[in-house]
């Protein structure tokens, strides 16, 4: 497969870079600045140099061409305010979709967050940031044109993955390691038969590719 993933220099992408790469994928990540393209290299990944807070529609959707799945995975980060909540969390997550629809990629995977709500209430920058990734979310669902599932992480942590996890609708709060969460991502790429499914995800007890299964029914 080919797979583009935007915000290819997060932590959570990097991760999903090396495992699809590993796996014998091609993989394109989108960054912000060439001096992270020898991270991407390293993982694996072909670095695409392309701000998606400026970058027109048809921009995006030329590097999607021949894609067989795209990942959002950008966020505006840590110290960033609402503004850039905004204009990446929500405002990138809508470009990205529109550019799938318009180069014909069917296969959409959104890196959310647990909690993520359009009608969140709140004044602080982490209301802000869960209201623009339900913003982002509520417009990828109502694409027909894309095989979407969203997958809402509880609290990251860079602690060594275990490969077990809880994956349903509703989970209730928890954590999870970031290698946990790229490992379930690679699995869903290929499992187009989560579309259509907005799943939480926490550290559990069950092995990441019978979580997978279990949620595509199988």
């Amino acid at each position: 497969m080919r797979i583009v993933i935007a915000g290819g220099h997060g932590q959570i992408a990097l991760r999903l870079e090396r495992l699809l790469s590993a796996r014998g994928d091609e993989v394109a990540g989108i960054i912000r600045t060439p001096e992270q393209g020898d991270d991407l290299r390293a993982a694996g990944a072909e670095p695409v140099l392309l701000d998606l807070e400026s970058a027109l529609l048809e921009e995006v959707a030329a590097h999607l061409q021949g894609a067989d799945a795209a990942v959002f995975a950008a966020g505006a980060g840590p110290g960033s305010g609402a503004v850039r909540k905004d204009t990446v969390d929500r405002g990138a997550a809508v470009l990205f979709a529109d550019a799938a629809v318009r180069a014909r990629v069917r296969r959409f995977l959104v890196v959310s967050s647990m909690g993520a709500d359009p009608a969140h209430q709140g004044d602080e920058v982490f209301d802000a940031y869960l209201r623009a990734k339900g913003e982002a979310d509520a417009y990828v669902t109502r694409q027909e044109a894309l095989d979407w599932t969203i997958l809402r992480p509880g609290a990251l942590t860079d602690e060594p993955g275990t490969g077990l996890v809880r994956m349903e609708a509703h989970t209730g709060r928890g954590s999870v390691p970031r290698d946990d969460v790229a490992a379930v991502l690679a699995e869903l790429v290929d499992t187009p038969a989560t579309a259509g499914l907005t799943l939480e995800l926490i550290s559990g007890s069950t092995p990441v590719s019978v979580a997978v299964k279990s949620v595509a029914g199988n």
